[in-house]
């Protein structure tokens, strides 16, 4: 007796099952390139070492001692590299998640301009110098802009809508802005000292600066992935997300107080860098739709593979010097913000 195979439905929990080994594999094979993309990261530079030296030294069986300098030099680099990575991808995900806004990036709350107008007073009023000193100002000035930003947009009987959210970072980081350039104009010294962080770079990073920050990412990070299904809440609409039981005003505070931290991380070791926070989140909803929580795990993968490629990138279309990862990111950023921009357009006509 022969039996007829009926085809399973789009929601049934076959088909889910399937899709959810799908994104395991996919994710698997993102984890495989970032390994890759790590190594391509401590062989390449002013002093390029042959992969199967690094790959000799990796194990534990590599004899040449300068091999062993190099590589170790470049270690804090590629930590730098990973961790603002991951903490620049996840709180992208999750601005655009809260606020509903496909342009948005951790730029939008004022973020990077409440770090850069912190390290300026750092430099200008207390006179410090060292990144080491100045990232704590940075990160600080990150977070209270963010708090700001959110207080000003909760006023009014919508309280902190993605709209208000968006108009009050962009009116907040453009009047910090202007107070930081203003400074910078009336103080050669402190601009000096301030270009060489605000470029965004990875370069120079040493493991006492990681080992401050580190923390600050791995926790933002744990408390970013448990948004997702929030998120997933939020983006239906705060009308139904109040109707499914959801208290949007704590979850909005939830998701982005865990963005503010890993955003202010991320500025503290490299400085602002654009376009990671904006281009990651839409290359992972290529692979798993407009789920949060796959989004989020993608997105921490996809950074760090993003950020460390563009940063190898750098030191190879320069040599012997290198273009910081800031300028290359903004030159891989700013045409795909343009395609975004016109593919929108076109959706909207």
């Amino acid at each position: 007796m022969s039996r007829t195979l009926v085809p399973a439905r789009p929601d049934s929990p076959a088909t889910r099952r399937r899709s959810r080994r799908g994104l395991l594999i996919g994710l698997a094979a993102l984890l495989v390139l970032l390994l890759v993309v790590a190594v391509l990261s401590i062989a390449v530079g002013a002093q390029t070492v042959p992969l199967g030296t690094v790959l000799d030294v990796l194990r534990g069986n590599g004899s040449d001692d300068t091999a062993h300098q190099i590589i170790a030099g470049r270690y804090p680099r590629l930590a730098g590299g990973l961790l603002v990575g991951v903490a620049l991808g996840l709180a992208g995900a999750i601005m655009q998640g809260v606020t509903r806004n496909p342009l948005a990036d951790p730029g939008l709350l004022g973020v990077n301009a409440g770090a850069s107008l912190a390290v300026v007073v750092a430099i200008n009023v207390f006179g410090i110098t060292a990144a080491a000193g100045y990232i704590w100002f940075g990160f600080a000035g990150a977070t209270l802009v963010a708090v700001l930003v959110y207080g000003v947009a909760s006023f009014g009987r919508d309280g902190a809508s993605p709209v208000k959210l968006t108009l009050a970072g962009a009116a907040i980081g453009a009047a910090l802005t202007s107070i930081t350039t203003a400074v910078l104009l009336t103080d050669a010294t402190t601009f000096n000292q301030y270009r060489f962080w605000t470029v965004g770079s990875l370069s120079g990073r040493r493991w006492d600066l990681i080992a401050q920050v580190a923390p600050f990412v791995v926790a933002g990070a744990l408390a970013a992935l448990l948004t997702g299904r929030l998120l997933n809440t939020l983006s239906l609409g705060e009308e139904v997300a109040r109707g499914l039981g959801q208290r949007v005003h704590l979850a909005r505070v939830t998701a982005a107080g865990a963005a503010v931290v890993l955003c202010g991380a991320a500025t503290a070791i490299a400085g602002p860098i654009w376009f990671v926070g904006l281009l990651v989140p839409h290359i992972a909803r290529r692979f798993t739709g407009p789920d949060h929580r796959w989004i989020l795990p993608y997105s921490m993968v996809l950074a760090p593979v993003l950020l460390l490629g563009s940063d190898v990138l750098g030191r190879i279309v320069a040599p012997p010097g290198e273009v910081q990862v800031g300028i290359v990111m903004a030159f891989l950023g700013a045409p795909f913000l343009i395609a975004l921009m016109r593919r929108r357009k076109a959706a909207s006509a």
